[in-house]
């Protein structure tokens, strides 16, 4: 076998030329045992679908921890998976909490113990990231639906994460003891919506309150919980006599819709014999890790009912380590892909998919893709290549650990003491290999921020730095013109979490405020001018005069100076002292302080004194007659106008088009597609402050949006008004002082 290892790697070369199946049957024994035996699943879904709430039941049925705590519950402890005393207050989860379980399932009478590393991610859209760097470590998911409400937005949302990084998944329909509890209709949603293939391969055995257990439609068992918090799992072979019609209708749709996907069955199908339980479990699990297909469990984690059955479910329907396809990239042989093969005998390749501030320092989540990672290991970055040794490696339990000697091919552990950024690889030096990085959506909200006191200053500073090393999607940057720091994020709750977290961990408080607007400013008319700078005093005292014209130069861009004297009225080296007054003057606009745009000014004449004329005089005289004949050629205030692109679904064409319409916006383009529309228009910068969230609201989460810079227009009189009165204002106080 060990020999069998070195040619593998040879063939990864060539992905293409390397069947999964040939990986896997290459396996050594004890190797193959392991690997089939592990699970790296994530659990994702809409907001308030009941994530952290199954989470918390899987850990407790598979002893992980001893007692169950609500996300909201009345004895304050909180679930195990939300450990940030944020999380406990909302009632949300804000970071993806990774942890470990052992789960015991009885196979043809022998008991088998899975070891499944679980992901736990957040719901809300502003936390995205979470979803997004969990799905591109994990081999295959478990996507949650609420009985009642079905496919939602951020359902749609994380199906698109999943597709991305080819994530197979099983799907659970929980809340089955809500009223109005309907799973066929959130399996209907899944075929249509998600365009997904799905099928139950349960029924329910009463609705809503009286939602006792689940029938297995495979081996066409009843199941139920029974004790205390539903730890005892009770099977029986007698279906009850209302459920049994459904139970065999929904079993042949079962088949029938494996015979779509699935050759075996499809054969099987038109022969017109029944499948055995066992041809119909390989189909599933077959169509499942192909992309093609998701099988559909429900049950209701609150009620603590049938919660186990979903774990045999992703013994059985998800795929080990060893059956996903994992591609890096070979920077010897420019970026071409390679496949990572998960032996233990091979070189070690790892990714850093998150990053966590923890009392003893940088704590790093590394996916082991090939080879094993021990203790005291030396291990390249293969962004910086820098050497790094392996202090510590730990598996994780949401915030508390449990040390380890060594981590095998295909798991997920955390280890201390490396220092990198989220999405680095990890190599031991023999592979120049990178794996690709995940992908990070833009910002669409700002806001600028400052310490309330400035010796909080270098606290201040830490934390920014921290936060951006954890969350991509977090962006921090000076803006040059007002010198206001500016963070960026998904969304205002993801900004307001940050703030809130800054308080309570580096016990900074700040104040938020909306980002200023660079506005510009122009004139319209033209002006002459015939400016004179006499000054006398003791010794030499300075003269200068200037005399031409101002005018807009046309375009809305650059600033023009041009001499235009003749019969040196005014030599040279001063021209060049009027040319620096007058961009000095286009940095600060007489009208609100802000930049100058389209201005030309041309000085024809002048003159100067044999001992009192200064370049010093002349810079000042042309900044005094720019002033004085700016506030002549009607002056006017420009705005930034942002291109702005909205994707929304099509029955929220009407709502969008009401909000653009409320901020003044100028609507270019729009175009129709079967589902979604794409809608591009022109709209002032200020007004579109807030605008994800109301974007949000009026598509109910489905809609997204994207800026950028187009070019500065006149900005409304009413609001020009305004920024002069408030300018003239803060002057004025300035100069009281």
């Amino acid at each position: 076998m060990a020999a069998a290892a070195p040619g593998k790697l040879e063939q990864a070369t060539e992905p293409e030329n390397l069947a999964q199946e040939t990986i896997i049957d290459n396996l050594a024994p004890q190797e193959a045992q392991r690997l089939s035996r592990v699970r790296n699943i994530g659990i994702a879904a809409h907001i308030d679908s009941g994530k952290t709430t199954v989470t918390e039941r899987v850990l407790y049925y598979t002893g992980r921890i001893n007692s169950i705590h609500e996300v909201r519950g009345k004895d304050a402890v909180g679930a195990k998976m939300d450990s940030m005393d944020l999380e406990r207050e909302k009632g949300i989860t804000i970071q993806s909490a990774a942890t470990y379980c052992d789960w015991i399932k009885r196979e043809s009478g022998k008991e088998e113990k899975y070891h499944i590393n679980l992901i736990d991610t957040p719901g809300h859209i502003d936390f995205t990231i979470e979803v997004e760097r969990a799905l591109r470590v994990l081999d295959g998911a478990c996507m949650i639906l609420c009985a009642v409400s079905g496919v939602q937005s951020q359902t749609i949302t994380v199906d698109r994460q999943m597709k991305r990084y080819n994530v197979p998944r099983i799907s659970f329909v929980n809340k089955m003891d809500r009223a109005g509890a309907d799973p066929f209709k959130a399996v209907d949603q899944i075929t249509h919506k998600l365009r997904l293939p799905a099928a139950a391969v349960q029924v329910p055995i009463g609705v809503e309150d009286e939602f006792k257990g689940v029938v297995d439609l495979i081996r066409m068992k009843a199941i139920y919980s029974e004790g205390l918090k539903g730890e005892t799992v009770r099977e029986s072979n007698e279906i009850p006599s209302d459920v049994r019609p459904l139970a065999d209708e929904k079993r042949a749709k079962l088949i029938e819709t494996l015979a779509d996907v699935d050759d075996d069955i499809a054969e099987i199908f038109l022969d017109e014999r029944t499948p055995s339980v066992e041809q119909i479990k390989a189909a599933i699990r077959r169509a499942t890790i192909s992309l093609k297909f998701t099988p559909v469990f429900m049950g209701s984690a609150l009620a603590d009912k049938s919660v186990q059955p979903m774990l045999d479910g992703v013994c059985d329907y998800l795929p080990n380590p060893s059956e996903v396809e994992n591609l890096a990239l070979d920077r010897r042989r420019q970026e071409a892909p390679v496949k990572l093969i998960s032996y233990n005998s091979l070189p070690f390749v790892g990714l850093a998919f998150k990053l966590e501030e923890s009392n003893f320092g940088q704590l790093t989540y590394i996916r082991v893709y090939q080879g094993s990672l021990r203790k005291g290991l030396n291990v390249f970055n293969a962004r910086t290549n820098k050497k790094v040794k392996v202090p510590r490696i730990v598996r994780m339990h949401s915030n508390e650990m449990e040390e380890v000697q060594e981590i095998g091919a295909g798991e997920i552990c955390a280890v201390f003491g490396i220092d990198c950024a989220s999405g680095d690889t990890f190599t031991d030096g023999q592979l120049g290999y990178s794996m690709t990085s995940m992908f990070v959506p833009e910002p669409v909200i700002s806001l600028s921020i400052k310490p309330k006191d400035n010796t909080d200053t270098p606290n201040f500073a830490k934390a920014m730095a921290r936060f951006q090393r954890e969350d991509p999607t977090f962006r921090v940057h000076v803006d040059v013109e007002s010198q206001e720091t500016i963070i960026s994020g998904m969304g205002e709750l993801h900004l307001d979490i940050y703030v809130e977290r800054m308080r309570r961990e580096y016990k900074v408080a700040c104040e938020t405020g909306q980002p200023q607007v660079a506005w510009r400013e122009t004139i319209t008319e033209r002006v002459d001018f015939d400016h004179t700078l006499k000054k006398q005093t003791g010794g030499a005292g300075d003269f200068a005069r200037v005399v031409g014209y101002m005018e807009p130069s046309g375009a809305l861009e650059e600033n023009q100076f041009e001499d235009q004297v003749s019969g040196g009225s005014i030599s040279e080296k001063f021209l060049f002292a009027c040319d620096k007054g007058f961009q000095l003057s286009c940095q600060k606009g007489p009208l609100v302080g802000h930049k100058v745009l389209g201005t030309r000014m041309v000085v024809n004449d002048g003159a100067t004194h044999m001992t009192d004329s200064s370049e010093m005089a002349f810079k000042n005289a042309t900044q005094q007659a720019f002033r004085k004949a700016f506030n002549q050629g009607r002056p006017q205030v420009l705005e930034p106008l942002m291109k702005t692109t909205i994707t929304a679904p099509n029955e929220f064409q009407g709502n969008i088009v009401g909000l653009l319409n409320k901020r003044n916006a100028l609507i270019n383009d729009t175009e129709i597609g079967p589902e979604d529309f794409t809608l591009s228009a022109d709209c002032s910068l200020n007004g579109m402050f807030g605008f994800s969230t109301h974007l949000r609201a009026a598509t109910q989460g489905k809609g997204e949006f994207g800026m950028e810079f187009s070019h500065y227009s006149p900005a409304p009189m009413q609001l020009q008004k305004e920024l002069v009165a408030k300018h003239e204002k803060a002057l004025a106080e300035k100069n009281k002082k």
